[in-house]
């Protein structure tokens, strides 16, 4: 499974339309209003990069009121659950 977070600047007054319509796409597990330079992220799970192509440039970039994006593929996922359960490997209460 490869993951991306992708950021996106949209049109002021079409945020809430954007991100309901992004979430919509195939490919796109979530879509968050944030504060900051961008105005929403949208986090795509696809089996392979090639697929990203799809979603991001052919899809997600489409959206109207979308204005740009800003994509990052992430390499391995690190929770403090994980790192954990890990350390607690072989220990008995």
């Amino acid at each position: 499974m490869v993951t991306a977070f992708v950021m996106i600047q949209t049109a002021t007054d079409s945020i809430p339309e954007c991100a309901q319509q992004i979430s919509e796409i195939e490919g796109i597990s979530e879509v968050y209003s944030v504060a900051g330079d961008w105005d929403l992220i949208a986090i795509a799970r696809v089996r392979r990069h090639d697929d990203l192509a799809t979603v991001i440039p052919n899809e997600l970039s489409k959206v109207p009121g979308v204005r740009a994006t800003q994509t990052h593929i992430a390499f391995r996922a690190y929770s403090s659950h994980d790192l954990e359960a890990a350390f607690s490997l072989g220990l008995d209460d």
